[in-house]
């Protein structure tokens, strides 16, 4: 049994958006509950027993995306590798709605979500769980008394560390330097080994809506890949 988790944790980001179309409001009815990963959330699993996220994929390599945005990042993943299963977390139910949306219209089975904060999910995953993470275009938080913030801080990389599996790949893709310079910064020092980084993308990689607008508005992109 893990440790039993106490303290309230602040959460930050948005959670709803612009008013949904029915459409997506009848894809959080009828799909975001057999899709939703089980044994997650305090109400669900109150004594935080461990999961075992592979079972729920028939004994699959387990892969996590962090923060999916509109999902097409996730949903083109799991079409081009049926091999593994994908966990994505979001707490926005927007993005949650336009994922679900892209599963139905791409038929792919080997996904579930998450749908809060990432870290609840990091607290039940077994140690070496997962076999690659990715965090695409994650919350700036700019300011810099808001850097805390950010997913490249301790709270956030040393749990995600644990859960990943000696050798597994963690992929950072953003348009913010600032953002870079303290993910080269905090990914060493939670046990990661960089790998590499600058401005070309992986060979299998699906450019995101965060990215489109990105290069519209003159920001470059840049992917860092770190290994555990």
């Amino acid at each position: 049994m893990s440790e039993q988790r106490t303290e309230r944790r602040n959460f930050y980001g948005r959670v709803h958006g612009k008013t949904l179309r029915s459409s997506q409001k009848g894809y959080l009815a009828e799909d975001l509950g057999p899709l939703s990963l089980p044994d997650v959330t305090v109400a669900d699993n109150p004594e935080r027993k461990l999961i075992d996220p592979a079972a729920h994929f028939d004994g699959r390599p387990v892969w996590l995306e962090v923060g999916f945005g509109g999902g097409e990042h996730m949903v083109a993943m799991a079409a081009r590798y049926p091999e593994v299963g994908i966990i994505g977390c979001e707490p926005f139910v927007n993005g949650i709605a336009m994922l679900l949306g892209k599963i139905r219209a791409a038929g792919v089975t080997n996904v579930a979500i998450h749908p809060g904060d990432a870290r609840d999910l990091m607290d039940v995953l077994p140690e070496g769980s997962i076999a690659k993470a990715f965090l695409n275009y994650p919350d700036p938080w700019p300011k810099a008394r808001h850097h805390r913030r950010r997913f490249v801080t301790p709270d956030h990389l040393q749990p995600l560390y644990r859960a990943m599996a000696p050798g597994a790949e963690f992929r950072v893709a953003s348009d913010i330097p600032d953002y870079i310079r303290q993910t080269l910064e905090e990914g060493p020092a939670a046990g990661f080994t960089l790998v590499a980084e600058g401005p070309d993308p992986w060979e299998d990689w699906y450019s995101t809506r965060y990215e489109q607008k990105a290069l519209r508005e003159g920001r470059s992109p840049h992917y860092v890949t770190f290994r555990r």
